[in-house]
């Protein structure tokens, strides 16, 4: 074995990457006896995660130097949780940044050098007694992940060096190794050459943030596992190879089984002689395939016996036979051309941060396949080995990518400019990068969830990364090579198997789709979920109809890097770059998830499982077609409700079996009654699991269509009850039976509506032109093309002579025009029409002009005295919906409060707001209600505790004031929220509010 003294100088050097780490190898388990591998507890390995001792050095020259040494005295250390990062265990700072490197203007430095001045260190300490089935074996210790450098001493013995935080680090100690107390010391440094290509879009931690243990080998051991199962050109048939590499030396014979899912063998080898190498084979008939539909593993069981015949080790692993390829251009999985309806998924906690665990990992499966996102690209590191197993298990299609990003490299503030890029074409970094994808390589290769290869993210391009490709290639057939970068630099365009790019356009797709494309197309990334965004997402989803070579895409992104942090006065808020005294830093960028960091879910996601589904379904008033566009699976698993509902309430409901082959279509003629009555019929039809699922339970909702009609009837007869009005100095008093209204000529608004001794207006009823900015407007730079609508909307220009009153046939009509500072200057009219009834029909015109910049939006606002208990609506939701993102929405009738209608964006922003409304009714504590109602056309509405102008205001939730009011919104017109990316892309035009045409915004209030 090669041992070195510690060298401060490996940290810049990127030639060293790694000393006495041993090999990479599979990531399969091992046990000594059958039983003990079928309680699936490793006694050949022992948890060292735990409290440690611990000291915290804020650069290099203030570190305990000598800590390692036997006999050091760490009584001074405190203590931190391993796993765990550094920084959220109470040492240093958090900082979130994304493309520029975290020492950006604080260091003036370039590759391989580190800030030595700002590079802190932690000393790690942790005693240990072997236990009692490690003695008398070789002995190693295993570091699943450590960021980003690291140095190792056992009982004062040098061990080893390693770089790469996402990939096991793993060493021999058998000859370091004592009797009783065993003294480990870990030094890891949070910067050194290896930053310069972990420059990811994250929160940049340090520390041992994944497991440690002990593990021993027995004097015979399978070290590596490389497992083969593909299947025959015509589809049917499975090839299996299974490729050992012992320990040298090793004597004996392997014995192997290969089980179908009820025990049956379908493989059996006896008494192969065992050696450094040995290959197994067999063809296997009808065999059934794995996909991310159906899942299906076999168990392989491998044992291996000494020359007496003694099991020296079992090894079950689990195999998944699919063949992945390209054929005529296309990429096919099992025969079947494949559509990637993805995500990106960092590892995340809003506590542990990157220190995940298995029940963050458990959620995460489980909300994935209940919202149709059927793969994963592992942005930008390979991730623990507990999730690709459950990606085995559960089938989910995964991208795994090599921890590889220098983005600040070569591009800075969105310029391309790679003039000193890493590892570029650098000879001094190309044999570090390709250690990364061997170390991904080697541990993750028996999964085969795994489709693709990605040579890791946003660096450039260049012979070093051509290198990478050209391993996968070589060491791995059965998978793709992904890289998008060469999209910078096609002279490396054979780096990658597919055309990739990140956040093009529809139109920039097709452009490229329709010019003879030389290769598959995917969006390794789109959709920039950043705050509330995600509309027009079905301009991408529609492409995979139109075009064979569209295979989909991969949002960006899933979860919401936000981390808790506890405030002075002990209470714990969401927070985000630049929240810790982090800078530099990309403050509130970290917020592109559709799920909350908390593991809850976003609005955002109801449009994702829509856009999605495998199973599309489109009602009529006779039937229903069932589109099945899974490629591997029928229907029979399913079972299909519909229901008919009257202004939105259910009248009928029944359910029925249908059974349509994969990437197959069907209309099925359902007993729907014939509707004769006037209103508006809605049909529903949903997809229901029939029986329980890893996943999800029965009765659980993976699709649904629905068909909306409407059926003309009688209009409405108004009522004739008498009004009394009164004709004040100020005020216009409107009185009847259970009501009293009254119109300030002072203030230009209706001021008051009391329903039965109930008043519902806090502050003068007015027009609204603004709504909260969200990220994506900012990007967009919308806010300052069309800030004046800010201004104009608070401070309208309103004449005490622009006040009409017209009294006529037991009605009272007000109407208030109001002059707006834009340029040209335009005009509002607001007409009140009050009815005998006490309802009140409002006519609000916004007159536009020429020249005059787009509106955020254009409706009405009233504020309530007080806050109130609920709402209710018939329209779309359950989830905020807006006219570029409803599609997942759906018409109902819903009830929701005012504070839980707050989305929890990161920054506050536009929120709450429902498409489609017919009616929107607002209910207090003690019962009392008032309803707004459409008139010729729905309308938007939001329900909310907070105007636009206090959202506007906040940058966090807690800056929002004291709930004292509720704000309802009712919209003639509503932007769309856009979101192909948040630093520029437009809301698409027919999603807009064009400043220079009239928009009308039409409602009834009225008691309820």
């Amino acid at each position: 074995m090669e041992l070195k003294s510690a060298k401060s100088e490996w940290l810049e050097d990127p030639r060293v990457f790694a000393v006495n780490r041993i090999p990479a190898h599979s990531d399969h388990c091992y046990y000594e006896t059958a039983g003990e591998a079928l309680t699936g507890k490793m006694k050949l390995r022992q948890s060292l995660n735990g409290r440690w001792k611990f000291s915290y050095a804020e650069c290099p020259d203030k570190r305990i130097r000598q800590f390692f040494e036997e006999g050091f005295d760490d009584s001074g250390f405190g203590e931190i949780e391993v796993p765990g990062h550094i920084e959220r265990n109470g040492y240093g700072r958090c900082q979130y940044i994304n493309t520029m490197y975290p020492w950006d203007g604080l260091a003036d430095i370039r590759p391989p050098f580190t800030d030595r001045e700002n590079n802190p260190v932690g000393s790690y300490i942790r005693e240990f007694k072997l236990e009692e089935p490690l003695l008398g074996k070789r002995q190693y210790i295993s570091f699943q992940g450590v960021e980003t450098a690291f140095y190792v001493w056992l009982n004062g013995s040098f061990i080893g060096y390693s770089e790469d935080s996402f990939t096991p680090s793993e060493f021999e100690i058998t000859h370091a190794v004592k009797e009783g107390i065993n003294r480990l010391a870990v030094e890891v440094y949070k910067r050194s050459s290896a930053s310069w290509i972990e420059d990811q879009d994250f929160f940049r931690f340090s520390g041992i943030f994944r497991d440690v243990y002990l593990y021993a080998t027995p004097e015979y051991h399978v070290q590596d596992l490389f497992i083969h199962g593909d299947i025959t050109d015509d589809y049917e048939d499975g090839q299996f190879c299974a490729e050992l590499t012992l320990t040298p030396e090793t004597k004996g014979s392997i014995s192997a089984q290969l089980r179908d899912r009820d025990g049956k063998h379908v493989a059996v080898w006896e008494s192969v002689p065992a050696g450094e190498k040995v290959k197994l084979s067999a063809d296997i008939s009808g065999i059934h395939k794995w996909s991310g539909e159906d899942p299906y593993r076999y168990e392989l069981t491998i044992t291996l016996s000494d020359e007496q015949g003694n099991i020296i080790e079992i090894i079950p692993q689990k195999v998944g036979f699919r063949r992945f390829e390209i054929k005529d251009g296309i990429m096919i999985l099992n025969g079947k051309r494949i559509v990637f309806r993805g995500i990106n998924r960092h590892e995340f906690n809003v506590r542990r941060g990157r220190a995940i665990t298995k029940e963050d990992m458990m959620w995460d499966i489980c909300f994935l396949k209940r919202h149709n996102i059927n793969a994963v690209r592992t942005s930008h590191y390979p991730n623990q080995s507990l999730w690709y197993e459950l990606c085995d298990e559960y089938g989910i299609y995964l991208i795994d990518e090599t921890n590889l990003e220098s983005h600040g490299s070569w591009q800075k503030m969105g310029a391309v400019e790679p003039s000193w890029n890493v590892p570029g074409n650098l000879p001094e970094w190309k044999e570090c990068v390709l250690d990364r994808a061997e170390s991904m390589l080697e541990r993750d290769k028996n999964h085969p969830s795994i489709l693709i290869w990605s040579c890791g993210n946003e660096s450039y391009a260049g012979e070093d990364i051509l290198a990478m490709a050209d391993f996968f290639r070589r060491k791995d057939s059965s998978r793709l090579v992904h890289y998008e970068g060469v999209f910078h630099n096609r002279a490396y365009d054979q780096t990658s198997d597919m055309e990739s790019r990140m956040y093009a356009k529809p139109a920039e797709i097709e452009d490229y789709l329709t010019n003879s494309p030389k290769k598959p197309f995917i969006l390794c990334e789109y959709m920039h979920a950043m705050g509330n965004s995600l509309g027009g997402m079905n301009h991408y989803t529609d492409l995979e109809d139109r075009y064979e070579l569209y295979q989909g895409g991969f949002i960006w992104d899933y979860m919401d890097q936000s981390l808790m942090k506890e405030d002075g006065y002990g209470q714990e808020h969401m927070t985000y770059g630049g929240d810790f005294g982090d800078r530099p830093t990309d403050y509130s960028f970290c917020g592109n998830g559709i799920v909350y960091a908390d593991r809850t879910v976003s609005p955002k996601a109801q449009e994702v499982k829509f856009l999605y589904q495998d199973i599309r379904l489109k009602p009529d008033l006779k039937g229903v077609t069932i589109d099945n566009r899974r490629m591997f699976t029928d229907t029979s698993d399913l079972e299909f409700v519909y229901t008919a509902l009257k202004d939105g309430e259910p009248v009928f409901q029944k359910s029925f079996l249908a059974d349509v082959a994969p990437l197959d279509s069907l209309y099925v003629s359902l007993e729907i009654p014939d509707f004769n009555d006037y209103g508006e019929y809605v049909i529903q039809v949903s997809a229901l699991l029939k029986q329980d699922t890893l996943w999800a339970d029965s009765g659980f909702e993976i699709a649904y269509g629905e068909h909306v009609e409407t059926k003309e009837g009688a209009p409405i007869q108004q009522s004739e009850k008498p009004l009394n009005i009164i004709y004040g100095d100020v005020n216009i008093g409107v009185k009847g039976e259970g009501f009293q209204i009254l119109f300030s000529r002072q203030e230009g608004s209706i001021v008051s509506i009391v329903y039965d001794g109930k008043e519902w207006v806090g502050r003068p009823v007015m027009p609204v032109y603004w709504r909260a900015v969200t990220d994506n407007d900012k990007g967009n730079k919308f806010p300052v093309e069309s800030s004046v609508w800010y201004g104009a909307g608070r401070f309208p220009r309103y004449d005490k002579g622009n006040c009409l009153v017209k009294d006529f046939d037991g009605k009272i009509c007000v109407s208030f025009t109001y002059e707006l500072s834009t340029n040209p200057r335009t005009e509002t009219t607001v007409t009140y029409e009050v009815r005998g009834d006490g309802s009140i029909a409002v006519r609000a015109v916004y007159h536009g002009k020429k020249g005059v910049p787009e509106l955020p939006a254009f409706g009405m606002r009233l504020i309530t005295p007080e806050a109130v208990r609920s709402f209710t609506w018939y329209g779309r939701g359950p989830e905020e919906n807006y006219s570029d993102r409803c599609q997942g929405a759906r018409l109902g009738i819903y009830k929701d409060t005012p504070e839980n209608n707050l989305s929890r964006y990161l920054v506050p922003q536009e929120c709450g707001n429902r498409t489609g409304v017919r009616w929107l009714k607002i209910s207090d504590l003690d019962g009392h209600s008032i309803e707004f109602r459409a008139v010729k056309q729905p309308f938007d509405a939001s329900v909310l505790p907070f105007t636009a102008e206090e959202l506007e205001s906040a940058t966090h939730r807690e800056e929002l004031p004291v709930v004292r009011n509720t704000v309802v919104n009712i919209f003639g017109a509503m932007r769309g929220v856009g979101g192909d990316d948040s630093w520029g892309a437009p809301v698409y035009p027919e999603y807009c509010i064009s400043g220079e045409k009239e928009v009308v915004t039409e409602f009834i209030i009225e008691k309820r």
